[in-house]
């Protein structure tokens, strides 16, 4: 099967939840036998130079990067205000992302066009006017959703006027392109049943992110040093900012009060400038890192306070792979079979939390037994190839009652 995937931008490195499920699908996909092209914006915020690319990435039968400047002008989104349409979506509108489009459907001829995310939805027309193939939506998150969560956790005022405008807009524009689709792979059947609420008619699935176990290799050892916290996610998605500020103004301080002993190590990529001047006891900022593996696998708990957000989170994947306790909201815990102190540790609120970090440094070798039970829920319930051979099936099935 011959599939093209398009991307808002560049999955590498593989440092953010977006790369990770990208990658994995489309990796899984080639092993499984099939070609895949991957047509990727290169934006200003995920820049890569693709000369770059590791030989690993080579299971793509070719990848062409065209760059788009989407960052956010102030003066672009007031006057969007006044203009119909999502200023969310517009941003990654770009001419010469269509004329490169255009050329590869004139030139090869596809199965399936799978679109990542509903940002790459105003290319649906090119696409219907160039090509046969069964376009497919890979929904990462209901948009719209997010955006409507960190409206509520906003103050009232100018800004959260804003924001739920803004919220309006893309939840309109994400509704309308729903019957464009051939078929829907939502990353969780929460999320699948919220588009068929939506008015979504047609065929679709729920396709969770699925990683490559044999790719992760836990470090038990950090189970017999003191407990120690980790946070790592991409530090300029809005919901990962405000969920760790919520942590540290909210949990931390009692949690450090209770536990003296306590550390918390934060890395992610584009660290912005309040959390780099952040001075609290305990906590140590790292910016990026070199291997969020590694970083991951020195501390015995990693903990993800989302209080926003829609989807699946594949760090919270890669941190039970990784074999640690994970202790997140049931926000972050969305599309993930876990259970609460069997493989992870589920927590709402300052109180939640605390009563959590009582367990956690009172749980002695229990907590290395979740951390290899969450290991083995996602070896059997999260393996990529077996989730790409699930839509695998379901695209051929869809191309032969096309014929």
């Amino acid at each position: 099967m011959k599939i093209l995937q398009l991307c808002k931008k560049f999955p590498y490195p593989l440092k953010d939840g977006e790369s990770i499920a990208v990658t994995s699908l489309s990796r899984a996909f080639h092993e499984l036998g099939s070609e895949v092209t991957l047509l990727a914006m290169n934006t200003h915020k995920h820049y890569f130079p693709i000369d770059q690319l590791p030989a690993p990435f080579s299971y793509y039968k070719q990848v062409q990067a065209v760059p788009v400047d989407n960052r956010v002008k102030p003066w672009e989104a007031l006057k969007h205000l006044f203009k119909p349409g999502s200023y969310h979506i517009s941003r990654f509108v770009s001419q010469a992302f269509s004329d490169r489009l255009a050329q590869l459907l004139r030139a090869h001829q596809f199965d399936v066009i799978q679109l990542e995310t509903p940002y790459l939805s105003p290319y649906l027309p090119l696409i219907r006017q160039h090509s046969s193939a069964l376009v497919s939506m890979r929904a990462h998150n209901v948009e719209h959703e997010i955006w409507g969560r960190i409206v509520q956790h906003t103050r009232p005022g100018l800004k959260r006027c804003y924001l739920s405008h803004l919220t309006g807009r893309l939840r309109a524009y994400e509704v309308a392109q729903l019957q464009g689709y051939d078929y829907l792979a939502a990353i969780t059947e929460r999320d699948l049943q919220q588009f068929r609420q939506l008015g979504y008619e047609g065929a679709g699935s729920a396709v969770p992110i699925g990683i490559d176990c044999s790719r992760y290799h836990p470090d038990y050892g950090s189970y017999q040093r003191p407990v120690s916290f980790s946070f790592i996610g991409s530090l300029d998605w809005m919901p990962n900012q405000e969920g760790l500020k919520w942590f540290l103004d909210s949990v931390w301080g009692p949690l450090r009060q209770a536990h003296p002993t306590a550390e918390l190590h934060v890395a992610g990529r584009n660290t912005p400038d309040w959390l780099t001047r952040l001075r609290r006891p305990g906590v140590k900022v790292h910016g990026e890192v070199p291997s969020a593996s590694q970083f991951i696998n020195r501390h015995s708990v990693m903990v993800v306070p989302l209080l926003a957000g829609s989807g699946m989170r594949a760090k919270i994947l890669e941190g039970m792979a990784l074999g640690k306790a994970v202790l997140t909201t049931p926000v972050g815990l969305e599309g993930i079979a876990a259970k609460d102190q069997q493989e992870v540790l589920i927590a709402e609120g300052p109180e939640g939390f605390l009563r959590q970090a009582q367990y956690i440094f009172g749980a002695g070798p229990r907590l290395e037994q979740m951390g290899q039970a969450a290991r083995r829920l996602v070896q059997e319930r999260y393996d990529s190839r077996e989730v790409a051979r699930g839509l695998l099936k379901a695209y051929r099935a869809l191309n032969v009652e096309a014929l």
